[in-house]
């Protein structure tokens, strides 16, 4: 079941959620969430202000999406690559898309990699998220993924997933531009019956929020005792 509070809450020292507390504005406690913890490290600015300009500690990319992004890139004037850039071959393996076969692109992705520093995953050896889960993520770092579900949070590290002008934007060493977001509590307990998923917790979740756009645009922080009833992999998957 889940149930909707269409108004703000103070979640108090990770047990206690109240309507209002000591006088602390919406705006001030928000600067208290893990959220903003990890968003204000990464705003060049540093300040606490409405507007956000964020650099990215790692990127992601997959064999759809990295020869786009590294060719406009190099038009634009690309040198090196400023952060570890990873690129996985996982998602044209044996088609061909938009004209070329996956082994043109998989070349090219290796020759970038030697020649502008960034990680190569051959093809058949990993998927993009479950690679950067193991190998990319960090707590308290951020990751922007050229694919939608980029997300990564159940590990401590926040992924975003955009489109590729944003990872070159990266690449060029320039920011991503964004109005601070509202955070969204997810309060969870007591655990998942047997047979139920994590992707069936999500869809749940899509449908308990969709019409009424409570987490659009937001970023959702996972709290409550049922936490401890979610093992990591349940967690990735949501």
């Amino acid at each position: 079941m889940v149930e909707l509070i269409n108004h703000g809450v103070y979640l108090l020292n990770g047990t206690e959620i109240r309507d209002n507390y000591q006088g602390m504005t919406p705006d001030e406690a928000r600067e208290n969430t893990i959220t903003y913890g990890i968003l204000r490290s990464h705003d060049v600015d540093g300040g606490k202000g409405n507007k956000m300009r964020i650099r990215f500690d790692a990127m992601m990319s997959h064999d759809i999406t990295y020869v786009g992004i590294i060719q406009t890139a190099r038009a634009s004037g690309l040198e090196e690559f400023p952060l570890p850039y990873a690129m996985t071959n996982c998602h044209n393996s044996l088609c061909a898309v938009g004209g070329t076969i996956n082994e043109d692109d998989h070349v090219f992705g290796l020759s970038a990699a030697k020649k502008y520093g960034g990680i190569y995953v051959p093809a058949n050896q990993a998927v993009i998220h479950q690679y950067a889960r193991e190998m990319m993520v960090k707590c308290g770092n951020m990751i922007l993924g050229s694919d939608s579900h980029t997300r990564y949070g159940s590990l401590g590290n926040m992924g975003v997933g955009e489109g590729g002008g944003e990872l070159v934007k990266q690449l060029l060493k320039n920011t991503w531009d964004i109005n601070a977001p509202e955070v969204v509590l997810v309060w969870l307990e007591g655990a998942p019956k047997k047979g139920i998923g994590p992707h069936d917790v999500a869809i749940s979740l899509v449908k308990a929020t969709f019409e009424s756009g409570v987490v659009k645009n937001k970023v959702l922080e996972f709290a409550g005792p049922g936490v401890k009833n979610l093992p990591i992999d349940f967690r990735n998957g949501i």
